[in-house]
């Protein structure tokens, strides 16, 4: 047997054994949990309670361990004493608690990924161990220590390599799910992903450099590092796209981290979902953070003195509504400091209280409790009443205040008054439109002011009764047992009862618009406007983001294109910190030139410093004579790359990119071409794929942002530039185009295109 076979046989014995760990604590969770679901529904509700409490304990560590499996170990650690520390997804001990596997996210295993030759403290020799399922199949080994007797033995085994497990995984085929890194994480990378929880970490980087890696790795590090906390606040991760959300909701999981919300700003208020999308300048003019003081001003505007204010007969006496008593009401009201349609209430009873005075007045006799109770309720009941409270005090939900301004251009002009003519043109629209996603952050500010929906306000105060007498049963159970003022409360008792973990947490989070969350990771930060901000700082009060995104990406007009200017108005000088990835580990070193050198010409901003890999003819170009050969040439080329890439296991990912306007007669090509070249029973499935899911996708620039494939076409690029709102836009969309394939680039253009559009 060769020297590099028995280093196999030998890991391969290791990882077995954490497999059978595994396996054990997976049969060990189940057969808990049959047994505890065998119980019934039978005893008392404190121990009906207690057994759902532990039935859903055991669902989540069930779902863990489950999650884990691909890759359980990836890596070993050897010191000088001759100790060895295998590193992999989750800690894992033997039944006498003896350490068998260090979880990544442990100190212990910070050099695994930060170690370097001339800084490896006790540590010699760094292993990477590949698997297949639960086979070992490939080592590496890094010899940090040169002195050691570990590089001979290294190097006669075959074993002594550099980055090849990272260049190995470099290589392989794209799938629709983004893969962890964990296996593969650089020293640049793993100093970010460890940095403290307490701060705003801006994660600065070009396409490829592993920024949304970065964040997620970080995300699932702080659960681990901060689990007491965040299991109770929780962890929102708000990405660009629905899409890129399907992307990469396979990572933390893998990590053994479930209890996440995942939203896009679009859907991030509680069943609202927008389905519309503004132009590029109503966008912008949106995201303006003065369109704050326009959702103010409109809520102010329901604040006032009625023209016509009524006078009611009681009890054959004339009872006037004064306008000075609805100014006292409105002053009032508005001291409570409470969102408008709570403060209402303090209205409503500020007014009925002055009109019963006034009828008082007009006694020569004092009224008893029984007279006034009755003026009291015939005021309420009185409909010119009801009528002048409401055009003084107007009860409102959000989505009726949002349509409301942008169907009356008239109330728009008084609202938002920096607001040119032209520009109220932009933003107005049919009464009843689709909400559009630039809508959501305003709708949030209007719901902020406004608070809860009338009609929804009963439901949430029998909620909240029903907490606080949940929250009383939990105080009676720990006193009836003589406990409650030590290490346990009613509040943890009340949250083993409901189940309060992680997976708990992000589903009560997930429902409650005004959740406050531990932590916050955004991703494709750039395009936030500071209306989309204003909505994500008021979901983390701590201020602990984990912000990542390029500014030389930034397609929105009203997006970032300097972090300082952005970041020290949300978090103030000195209160954030910049960190910017520079290795390209996507693209091959000629797609990242050809890209990098076309956003500098057009003044983007490119932190890219080089590529790893070299791939010759990554690079291709296919110039037509007219537009009427262009599609079809694009699809032949793209049907040529998915023959090439694209395979029947799910792996392999093609894209062809290009202005909105090409996208029908692309899409009818590219259906004949895979036909002519895949045959059309692999079209077939191919067609039939879910669209965030497509092996081979045809799509616009706008999609394909923080997504990755082996081969891109690049369609008519001049037509991109010349669809986009302005020039810097235009450049940011093809840059984005360019840097999305990990083996191929074809650019596919007309010979007029070419010439209006040097690439």
């Amino acid at each position: 047997m060769s020297s590099y076979a028995s280093q196999i046989e030998e890991e391969q014995h290791a990882v077995s054994r954490a497999y059978d760990r595994l396996d054990a604590l997976r049969a060990q969770a189940r057969q808990r949990l049959d047994a505890v679901r065998a119980a019934g529904s039978h005893g008392s509700p404190t121990q009906r309670t207690e057994r759902d409490s532990f039935a859903t304990m055991y669902e989540d560590r069930l779902t863990q361990l489950r999650a884990v499996e691909d890759r359980l170990v990836f890596g070993r650690l050897d010191d000088r004493t001759g100790g060895r520390r295998y590193i992999g997804r989750i800690g894992l001990s033997d039944d006498r608690h003896v350490p068998m596997l260090t979880d990544w996210r442990a100190e212990a295993a910070r050099p695994f990924y930060e170690a370097t030759p001339s800084h490896h403290g006790d540590i010699v020799m760094r292993r990477h161990i590949t698997l297949s399922f639960r086979d070992v199949v490939a080592l590496e080994d890094e010899v940090l220590d040169i002195h050691s007797d570990q590089v001979g033995e290294a190097s006669k085994s075959g074993t002594l390599t550099g980055e090849g497990a990272l260049l190995a995984s470099l290589s392989s085929r794209r799938t629709g799910k983004m893969t962890d890194i964990v296996a593969t994480i650089q020293a640049e990378q793993d100093h970010i992903i460890r940095s403290a929880m307490d701060r705003a970490v801006v994660v600065q980087g070009g396409p490829g450099t592993g920024k949304t890696a970065v964040a997620l790795h970080r995300a699932a590090y702080l659960l681990y590092t901060h689990r007491r906390t965040l299991e109770r606040s929780g962890v929102l991760v708000v990405g660009p796209s629905s899409t890129f959300l399907h992307y990469i909701d396979q990572v933390l999981p893998s990590l053994g981290e479930t209890g996440v919300v995942s939203r896009t700003i679009g859907d991030l208020i509680p069943g609202v979902e927008a389905t519309a999308v503004d132009s590029p300048r109503a966008a912008w003019l949106k995201g303006d953070h003065r369109m704050a003081n326009a959702v103010r001003n409109a809520v102010a505007a329901r604040e006032r003195v009625p023209a016509d204010l009524p006078v009611v007969q009681i009890n054959g006496m004339p009872v006037p509504m004064l306008a000075t008593d609805v100014e006292q009401a409105i002053a009032d009201a508005k001291r409570t400091r409470q969102p408008h349609n709570k403060a209402r209430e303090t209205f409503v009873k500020s007014m009925i209280s002055a009109m019963r005075i006034r009828y008082e007045e007009q006694l020569d006799y004092t009224p008893d409790q029984d007279e006034v109770n009755r003026v009291v309720s015939l005021l309420r009941m009185n409909d010119k009443v009801r009528v002048a409270l409401n055009l003084a005090w107007l009860p409102m939900n959000g989505m009726w205040l949002i349509d409301d301004m942008f169907s009356k251009p008239a109330k728009l002009r008084r609202y938002a008054p920096w607001l040119s003519d032209e520009e109220v043109a932009e933003l107005t629209r049919p009464k009843g439109a689709p909400i559009t996603r630039s809508d959501v952050p305003l709708l949030d500010e209007a719901l902020e002011l406004l608070g809860d929906d009338p009609k929804l306000a009963s439901r949430r105060r029998r909620e909240e009764a029903a907490q606080a007498e949940q929250l009383r049963f939990a105080q009676d159970t720990l006193a009836q047992n003589g406990i409650g003022t030590g290490l346990v409360t009613s509040q943890m008792l009340l949250d083993q009862i409901n189940g309060s973990d992680a997976e708990a947490t992000a589903q009560a989070a997930g429902r409650d618009r005004e959740w406050t969350y531990g932590h916050v990771v955004v991703d494709e930060a750039q395009e936030l406007t500071a209306m989309d901000w204003r909505m994500l700082m008021r979901r983390c009060p701590s201020r602990s983001f984990t912000i990542v995104g390029d500014v030389a990406q930034t397609s929105a007009l009203g997006g970032t294109r300097s972090w300082a200017k952005t970041m020290n108005r949300l978090f103030g000088r000195g209160r954030w910190d910049l960190n910017e990835l520079t290795i390209d580990y996507r693209n091959p070193q000629e797609v990242s030139d050809l890209a990098g050198r076309f956003a500098e010409a057009q003044g983007l901003y490119i932190s890219t410093v080089h590529a790893v890999r070299r791939i010759p003819g990554s690079v291709f170009r296919l110039t037509v004579a007219s537009r009427g050969e262009l599609c079809a040439a694009a699809a032949r080329e793209a049907a040529g790359l998915a023959e090439r890439f694209v395979a029947q296991d799910g792996t392999g990912r093609v894209a062809v990119i290009a202005a909105d306007a090409l996208l029908p007669g692309l899409r009818d090509a590219m259906d004949a071409a895979l036909r002519d070249v895949l045959g059309a029973a692999e079209a077939e499935r191919l067609a039939a794929q879910e669209p965030w899911d497509r092996q081979v996708d045809v799509c616009g620039t706008e999609t394909v942002k923080g997504l990755e494939y082996d081969a891109v076409v690049l369609v008519e690029p001049g037509l991109i530039d010349q669809e986009a709102p302005s020039r810097l836009v235009a450049a940011a969309d093809l840059y984005v185009a360019m840097t999305r394939p990990t083996q191929r680039l074809a650019i596919v253009r007309t010979s007029l295109d070419e010439k209006d559009l040097e690439l």
